[in-house]
């Protein structure tokens, strides 16, 4: 059963890349705006809509549906400083993680991040600095840390005329305030990142997502290969991306077998 929904997932991802690499040539000259996409700290409202589907997860070959609702809104405060703020929203529904025959379904923590972003010089370097704050927005004890969470995020990168992205964000979050009989939040995350963009919109792009959590001493890395299209559909913009998903440091008790991941971002290049 699990090799039949891998294969279901490795057919999707052919079909999708088709559909979105069609729609990238059919778009015409959107080259700019999928550079204003890689770039986290962009003057780019939109709303990214990401799917993670993880199987075989631990001991029990358990399976996870996470949904991630990602708006982003930069607000100018002047011509040399942009603030972008970027929230994270999870939704998961997951079978057979947490014990044979449990599900849990609803909202997990949101993460909310503000980048102080300064007006880049021409081929200079892209940089934003800022707080991040975890929220206990978990419907579900399973599914969140009941801990109010606070701590510097930061992204970096450097984008070249050939249309090449290539930069990392990072953050460190500590609870400061919960639940007491909950374990402390004290999580590192690291995600380098290198895109290539195309004029007609078409792009491949490499992540890597590096968690470290020093309060349980556990290590996370994620690798993440995928291609990415532009088109509209009526007047509006849209991204669409899918990939594989690689657990390559994991501990036995959340690596997963096998992994997807797909997003669709509906893209307002009009700054506010």
């Amino acid at each position: 059963m699990k090799n039949k929904k891998i294969y279901h997932y490795i057919i999707l991802t052919v079909l999708l890349l088709s559909v979105s690499m069609t729609y990238a040539q059919d778009a015409g000259s959107v080259g700019e705006l999928a550079k204003k996409l890689a770039n986290p700290v962009a003057s780019l409202i939109s709303v990214p809509i990401q799917t993670n589907s993880d199987f075989g997860i631990g001991e029990l070959e358990g399976s996870r549906f996470t949904a991630n609702v990602q708006p982003v809104l930069p607000i100018r405060l002047s011509d040399d400083l942009t603030l972008i703020t970027r929230a994270v929203i999870p939704i998961i529904s997951q079978q057979n993680v947490t014990g044979i025959g449990n599900t849990e379904t609803g909202l997990s923590d949101v993460v909310l991040s503000g980048f102080f972003s300064p007006t880049p010089k021409a081929g200079g370097l892209i940089w934003g600095f800022g707080p991040a704050f975890l929220v206990p927005t978990a419907t579900e004890d399973f599914l969140g840390t009941k801990k109010f969470g606070v701590g510097p995020t930061a992204v970096a990168l450097k984008q070249t005329k050939g249309g090449i992205t290539l930069g990392a964000l990072v953050n460190q979050i500590w609870s400061v305030a919960g639940d007491s009989d909950r374990a402390d939040v004290n999580q590192f995350f690291f995600q380098p990142f290198i895109v290539k963009n195309w004029p007609s919109g078409a792009g491949v792009s490499a992540v890597f997502e590096f968690t470290q959590n020093w309060e349980g001493n556990t290590t996370n890395l994620m690798f993440n290969p995928n291609v990415s299209g532009i088109t509209s559909v009526g007047k509006q913009k849209v991204s669409f991306s899918v990939g594989p998903k690689f657990n390559l440091i994991a501990p036995s008790e959340t690596r997963f077998d096998f992994g997807m991941r797909a997003q669709i971002s509906f893209l307002f290049p009009k700054a506010p």
